[in-house]
């Protein structure tokens, strides 16, 4: 039943294409690996050295250990990961966008399409640089709003740069830089399109939920991350900057999978409306 109104609703000319079930799908194995990077992930470092154990007043589970022993070790394992997962994911959505954006005849989106394909790799150099620049600028916010500046430098530099693998490179890869150098309309269309999604937070379809989302709930989940550290339980798992990591990478997860939610609803409500349309002009 699913399966066949899928198909029926991707087949309606007024509707743009968009592959329902794969991204479900995607969704659900790129949120699972991104919580294997977060937490087990990190767990190698134990099969390269043999970190040291947690004091006896404030025990904790060996899991645990393993993940606050050494948190730059912890980052720099999920940086690796993210630069993995994220450029993968990146490439789902902007393969969507095309699909989605794409119109024409038959001939001019095979054109379209050899275009697209040909321009990958400078688009993902552009959303690498574009990234990394927001990184900077996550790092300068992270201390303005109270980090640890010298002591802490490679903490919060990774942290940063997670935020910014997690918010920003799928936007970046999918709809394109945004630059201000050029006045063109393809460029003043990106550049509005950038103010609309993360500036007035409102996305029209499913592409853009599943962009705005994630990036929106990470940072929300990152900021969120940081209140326990000003507890005095004095516990390992408080040390910077652990909580503001795993409260990004939770928000993360929660955000894709809220932005599925939504994009499904809103399809099976879109879906039951047009049936009920349909069946109300056969009776007519």
């Amino acid at each position: 039943m699913i399966w066949s109104l899928c198909h029926r609703w991707c087949d309606t000319p007024q509707s743009p294409f968009f592959p329902y079930a794969r991204y479900t799908s995607v969704v659900g194995v790129h949120t699972s690996l991104v919580a294997f990077t977060a937490l087990f992930l990190p767990q190698t470092s134990r099969l390269l050295w043999q970190p040291e154990t947690s004091s006896a007043e404030r025990p904790q589970s060996e899991f645990l250990d393993s993940l606050t022993d050494s948190p730059v070790a912890t980052l720099a394992w999920i940086v690796a990961g993210l630069l993995v997962l994220q450029p993968w994911w990146a490439g789902w959505m902007r393969q969507w966008c095309f699909e989605y954006t794409s119109r024409g005849t038959a001939d001019q989106i095979k054109l379209d399409k050899q275009r697209f394909q040909q321009s990958r790799f400078s688009k993902l150099g552009r959303a690498a640089v574009f990234t990394s620049c927001v990184a900077v600028v996550f790092h300068a916010t992270i201390v303005l709003f109270g980090a640890p500046f010298a002591s802490h430098l490679l903490h919060t530099l990774l942290l940063s740069t997670v935020l910014a693998l997690l918010s920003a490179f799928a936007p970046a890869y999918a709809l394109g830089v945004p630059t201000f150098s050029s006045s063109d309309n393809s460029s003043f269309i990106n550049r509005f399109t950038w103010t609309r999604l993360f500036a007035e937070l409102s996305p029209r379809n499913p592409i853009e939920r599943a962009l705005v989302y994630p990036a929106v709930a990470t940072l929300l989940g990152s900021w969120l991350g940081a209140l326990p550290i000003a507890l005095d339980w004095d516990r390992p798992w408080q040390a910077w900057p652990l909580t503001p990591l795993f409260g990004g990478i939770s928000g993360y997860i929660i955000g894709s999978l809220l932005a599925l939610l939504v994009t499904a609803l809103k399809w099976l409500a879109e879906e039951s409306i047009r049936i009920h349309e349909s069946e109300k002009q056969k009776t007519n």
